[in-house]
């Protein structure tokens, strides 16, 4: 017990000397992207991040206040909150004039800029499976992945192992979500929950005439699934989620979406999914660094692993990494993940009500969304089906026996008749 605890002790005293670093690196590229930004973009540097904001400068009039989380703005820095940030700011504040489609630091492949073109008519890539029945006839699923990923991880597992029943009966629609895949990925907007849910009604709801569906969810998505739900809820036939995010907490709404970031983001150096997830997710500078040596050159590494593995088709887990821009992944990630942890009472109380068919399953290896997760929407809605399965994590659930959970969701899709 001795030896566990001195390696704690020393993990601990590591993790606060590493993340130390990482305050004042953060802190160092903050001033560097502020002068890169205007040279490039001629863009005010207050607008390139969110290290001087406070609660009241939240610069957009099109939302209300809530729909952006205060982990964006309230996150701690020690050399940012010594306040030497200011006086720079003050110095190089100037008016900013329109912000461009995508950073000079994002992709500008064709690929990743195609969706430019589309105007004012966004909509987001969706992969439909359709029986050709009439729509009173089929019934309706839609897929929603988690944080960077695709619909690539639907279709590439599940559509893939449909029986001929299912095939035949249900109208199958997997979304890229708005800033990743293939979806648009616009600069000027903050990728909240309403954002996101509009762009899915707009995409998928409207133009398909949807009077009924079900829901599956991956992870992240499942935040989604849950607002989408309960707006929803006379129209949602049944919710099946994977390793859903939620951290109940007994703070205020204001301090819920911080303690979430402290939860799915503690800043740790061991195990490395957690590490990495801190890194991405605490420090705006250096993840912005990581997506500008990956994202903005990923048809240079996808043709190294290419030419490395002799593949010419790679895994679409490792394509589906470098498919979003700092700006969707950055403000996805507090406002869904962290900023919807305020809504989720009210989502859970709803959907409760409304007595609508609760699915959870997650793997009891999962390192990325503690079991915990799972056992506390349990106590909210005990209606809820909890399934933990052995020897799995947090995508090998879905990616490693894509036959069987394929199964399982056709027989809970049935059970709704």
């Amino acid at each position: 017990m001795g030896g566990k605890k001195l390696i704690q002790r020393i993990h601990n005293i590591l993790s606060l000397i590493v993340f130390t670093f990482f305050d004042l690196l953060d802190y160092v590229l903050c001033i560097v992207y502020s002068y890169l930004d205007e040279l490039f973009e001629k863009t005010a540097s207050s607008t390139s991040c969110y290290c001087s904001r406070r609660e009241q400068e939240k610069n957009n009039d099109n939302i209300e206040q809530d729909e952006v989380s205060e982990t964006l703005y309230k996150r701690p820095n020690l050399f940012r909150d010594m306040g030497l940030l200011n006086s720079r700011r003050m110095r190089l504040q100037r008016s900013s004039s329109k912000l461009i489609a995508n950073r000079w630091s994002d992709c500008g492949c064709e690929s990743c800029v195609a969706w430019i073109n589309n105007g004012d008519n966004l909509r987001l890539h969706v992969v439909v499976h359709d029986p050709d029945l009439d729509d009173k006839l089929s019934e309706n699923v839609i897929f929603l992945h988690g944080f960077i990923s695709s619909s690539s991880f639907w279709t590439e597992t599940v559509f893939c192992n449909l029986s001929e029943h299912t095939k035949q009966n249900y109208r199958l629609f997997a979304i890229d979500l708005l800033g990743f895949g293939r979806s648009p990925k616009p600069r000027d907007c903050l990728y909240t929950i309403r954002d996101h849910i509009e762009m899915i009604e707009k995409s998928v709801i409207f133009p398909y005439r949807l009077n009924s569906f079900h829901l599956v969810a991956h992870s992240m998505g499942s935040i989604i699934a849950f607002a989408l739900a309960a707006k929803y809820p006379q129209h949602v036939k049944s919710i099946t989620l994977i390793a859903p995010p939620y951290f109940p907490s007994d703070n205020n709404k204001q301090d819920a979406s911080l303690f979430t970031l402290g939860k799915v983001a503690e800043k740790r150096l061991w195990p490395p999914l957690l590490f990495g997830s801190s890194f991405m997710s605490w420090y705006e500078h250096l993840g912005r660094t990581v997506c500008f040596i990956l994202c903005r050159n990923h048809k240079i590494w996808e043709f190294l692993l290419r030419l490395i593995t002799w593949r010419r088709d790679l895994h679409f887990t490792i394509m589906d990494i470098t498919r979003h821009t700092h700006h969707s992944a950055w403000h996805t990630m507090h406002n869904v993940i962290c900023g919807g942890s305020k809504y989720m009472e009210e989502y859970l109380s709803i959907l409760r009500d409304a007595k609508v068919k609760l699915t959870i399953i997650q793997g009891n290896e999962d390192q990325v969304v503690p079991i915990e997760c799972s056992s506390s929407i349990k106590m909210k809605v005990p209606e809820a089906d909890v399934r933990i399965i052995p020897k799995t994590n947090h995508s090998t659930i879905v990616l490693r026996h894509a036959k069987e959970f394929t199964q399982d969701l056709e027989s809970i899709w049935m059970s709704c008749h």
